[in-house]
């Protein structure tokens, strides 16, 4: 899976989290830049992506998350 395939799924759990359909995401996309981001909406956006997927993230990788990229670079990872 490429990083398009994964932004763009990324990019549907995100909307869904956030109740936005116009939400778009880019590599430098931090919590900060999204209002909401809370740690609920954290750990939503973690079963999301467990979910559509199909992988495990575990707790220290998610704590080393500090932007979307992060995010995407974890996915591919675990998805290669």
């Amino acid at each position: 899976m490429n990083n398009t395939e994964i932004t763009d799924r990324l990019t549907g759990i995100f909307r869904e989290v956030f109740d936005d359909p116009k939400l778009e995401l880019h590599d430098a996309m931090t919590a900060s830049d999204i209002a909401g981001w809370d740690s609920v909406a954290m750990i939503n956006i973690i079963v999301g992506v467990e979910e559509r997927f199909q992988i495990r993230l575990r707790t220290r990788e998610v704590d080393g998350l500090k932007t979307v990229g992060d995010l995407i670079a974890l996915i591919a990872e675990k998805t290669t």
